[in-house]
């Protein structure tokens, strides 16, 4: 079984909550884009880039575990 990240966001009385499997990062960005575009929600390009921020200080972390521990 694949790891499991999330992403949230607060807007208002709205919250945002993306469960995604690591490895599954592109499937998140594209998500976010359809909902910007969707437009049926308080969601806009601004919280977009908030939560792909966040995915990629993910992506950063799991990374630097690869990384020898004198570069890290």
């Amino acid at each position: 079984m694949a790891e499991m990240r999330t992403l949230n966001l607060v807007k208002g009385d709205q919250y945002f909550c993306f469960k995604y499997e690591v490895g599954q990062e592109v499937k998140v960005l594209d998500a976010l884009i359809e909902m910007v575009h969707k437009g049926d929600t308080q969601f806009d390009w601004f919280d977009a880039a908030i939560l792909s921020h966040q995915l990629g200080r993910h992506l950063a972390k799991e990374l630097k575990a690869y990384l020898p521990k004198k570069v890290a």
